[in-house]
């Protein structure tokens, strides 16, 4: 069965790291990261417009892998309601599963090893989800997982 676990959550929530432990754990799941995908198929652009367009691609290269019948992990911030509703009617409803990375901000930024957030705390870096620009949390996700207080392989046995 084929499936799109599309995980939200502000920069340096876990995201990755529990998509990266799901491999383990699902044959065959494509893993779509925001961070490798942006450098190659969406510009630099992290205003609104852009956020939204880059979350429309994936979503679309999601549905594309889906059609193959391979289950996929997105791994992106996805910030906006408005980029998750989205990206349910381009993957289905019944093939989409939210999942919130819910982490405080305060313990995001303890786990930055690239000192993202101290660079947009100084205005190096424009419009940074959390800092800079706002993170819309999720209002009826269909799995939540506390990364402060569960471990990545926990977190990984909720979703399973």
């Amino acid at each position: 069965m084929s499936f799109v676990l599309w995980m939200t959550g502000l920069p340096c929530s876990g995201k990755t790291t529990i998509a990266r432990k799901l491999s383990d754990h699902i044959y065959n799941i494509a893993i779509l990261d925001g961070d490798e995908l942006r450098e190659w198929i969406s510009p630099k652009d992290f205003s609104q417009q852009g956020r939204n367009e880059h979350n429309r691609k994936v979503a679309f290269l999601a549905k594309l892998l889906l059609k193959h019948k391979i289950p996929v992990c997105v791994s992106l911030i996805s910030p906006y309601i408005e980029n998750r509703e989205t990206a349910r009617k381009i993957i289905g409803n019944d093939k989409f599963v939210e999942i919130f990375i819910k982490c405080s901000l305060e313990e995001c930024k303890s786990r930055d090893v690239k000192g993202m957030y101290k660079k947009a705390q100084n205005n190096e870096i424009k419009n940074f989800t959390g800092i800079s620009d706002k993170y819309e949390e999720p209002t009826n996700p269909d799995i939540v997982l506390e990364t402060e207080k569960l471990s990545a392989e926990e977190s990984v046995s909720k979703i399973i």
